[in-house]
């Protein structure tokens, strides 16, 4: 079975803010990447569809997206 997609907002200290689709394994090693003090700098985050190399010293916070999957209005 194919791994759960969720979307991730990525903030990053001067304010940008990277919206991103990910599987919840890929979420999970950022999580772990960023409370990890002896974690290199650079993660590599694979999305759905891009793979995006991040400076984790400038991630100020994640926001997870919780709300159930709607279609329509």
């Amino acid at each position: 079975m194919a791994a759960e997609v969720t979307r991730v907002d990525i903030g990053f200290d001067g304010g940008q803010v990277l919206s991103v689709r990910v599987a919840t394994p890929d979420y999970q090693a950022l999580r772990k990447a960023l409370g990890n003090e002896k974690a290199g700098r650079w993660h590599e985050l694979r999305t759905q569809d891009s793979e995006v190399a991040m400076d984790l010293s400038r991630v100020v916070y994640l926001r997870l997206d919780t709300d159930a999957h709607r279609v329509g209005f």
